[in-house]
């Protein structure tokens, strides 16, 4: 893994837009003390090094669940009975294309996967039960466990203590 040239502005910056990416240059300048246009290339250039992965809206899922049906969310044990890098790869792969999985994190030890899925109710996430782990051979056990409530959703970097 490459080390990128960071200093104190760049993680103002990076700690400024993953708490609001709507704000302007104008007022990430302002905020970290430099002028828009050096605020403009220092912003490039941590997308262009892939610190800036990408920028998107957080949706509240509670208050769309009405709406949308999109209220269960279940966080995935998965343990697989082969755990060669082709047959990890295979699962990750196959998980990762699912719009359902909105996380996917092969960990250690104890299980090899463990997935955060979004889905409508109960019977969909049988359904995605059924397709993801069921139908795959190489699927040794699954756990769930269903959320009742989100007390916290925070998907920032810590950059500092």
């Amino acid at each position: 893994m490459e080390q990128i040239d960071i200093d104190a502005t760049d993680l103002k910056l990076l700690e400024l837009l993953q708490t609001d990416a709507s704000l302007s240059n104008q007022a990430l300048a302002e905020q970290v003390h430099v002028s828009p246009p050096t605020c403009l290339r220092r912003v490039k250039r941590l997308w262009d090094t892939g610190l800036i992965e990408r920028e998107i809206a957080v949706l509240n899922a509670d208050k769309l669940a009405g709406t949308l049906g999109c209220g269960l969310t279940a966080v995935v044990e998965i343990s697989l009975d082969r755990q060669g890098a082709e047959w990890l790869e295979a699962f990750e792969a196959r998980v990762a294309q699912n719009n359902a999985v909105q996380q996917c994190y092969r960990v250690s030890p104890g299980p090899d996967f463990i997935l955060v899925v979004q889905v409508a109710d109960m019977p969909a996430y049988l359904a995605l039960s059924q397709r993801l782990f069921s139908s795959d051979a190489n699927v040794r056990n699954v756990k769930a466990f269903f959320s009742v409530k989100r007390a916290k959703f925070q998907p920032k970097v810590l950059l500092a203590q």
